[in-house]
């Protein structure tokens, strides 16, 4: 694996890009109610990324035609903004934004309930998520392993009686949208490879509420739950230092 170590001015720019992401995203969670659609969501996050000069990291990565990924229910990752996905009350949609600030890139994610009659295993499926991307992220630090990562997740999801998705990782993340190393959500604690200050990598858990296995739909971009089951992701760029870990996108 050719693992690009970042250095300090780098990982600025990539905090300016994840400040970026965090505002398009607190943008858009205050958005996600009842009647909107998920194009009502892509249209306010493309503007505001404008706003704030910021290039979208995703739209036209690999031909895909948005700004968000926005995935409902049951949809896992990389749902396209679409007029016609109107949020309902109790849906949950996850929702993942790229930038590029001055070449560098922030990834990060988060999944919303919408309005307030969340069923009370999909709220735990949400918060167990996020405890899951908090584990994670406490176990990086230099010398960890990337299975110290996997493990933390896998550890926190399962234990609560959920899976955790392995078709999809996280990644390395820089100049590019994805670099090396992948990071897996589950694992062997001391296995892999290890960690190394200047290292960039998005840890995202996608978490299911019933099976692991997924599926992409017709669409060529829509992976769902392969049982139908809820799913949630939340994901966030990190740097490894010298004395254990910086988050970019917080």
């Amino acid at each position: 694996m050719a693992v690009v170590l970042k250095s300090s001015q780098e990982i600025e720019k990539m905090r300016r890009a994840g400040r970026v992401v965090r505002e398009v995203l607190e943008l858009v969670r205050g958005l996600a109610k009842p009647g909107a659609s998920t194009l009502d969501l892509e249209n306010a996050a493309e503007m505001r990324m404008k706003e704030l000069g910021a290039k979208a990291a995703f739209k036209g990565y690999h031909g895909f035609p948005a700004v968000l990924c926005t995935s409902i229910n049951s949809e896992v990752v990389h749902g396209i903004p679409s007029a016609k996905r109107v949020l309902k009350e109790g849906d949950i949609v996850s929702i993942d934004c790229g930038a590029i600030v001055d070449g560098y890139y922030g990834d990060a994610a988060i999944t919303v309930p919408v309005g307030e009659k969340i069923d009370p295993k999909t709220d735990r499926l949400l918060k167990v998520t996020e405890q899951s991307l908090q584990a994670g992220i406490a176990a990086v630090k230099p010398g960890a392993t990337l299975g110290d990562i996997g493990a933390a997740v896998q550890s926190v999801v399962e234990a609560e009686g959920f899976s955790v998705v392995r078709d999809f990782v996280g990644h390395g993340i820089g100049s590019n949208m994805h670099e090396d190393p992948q990071v897996p959500n589950f694992g062997e604690a001391g296995r892999g490879m290890k960690l190394r200050a200047g290292m960039v990598i998005a840890i995202e858990p996608m978490v299911n509420a019933g099976k692991p296995e997924v599926r992409v739909l017709r669409d060529g971009w829509t992976a769902v739950t392969d049982d139908g089951s809820m799913s949630a992701h939340f994901e966030h760029t990190v740097a490894v230092t010298d004395t254990g870990s910086r988050i970019l996108t917080d």
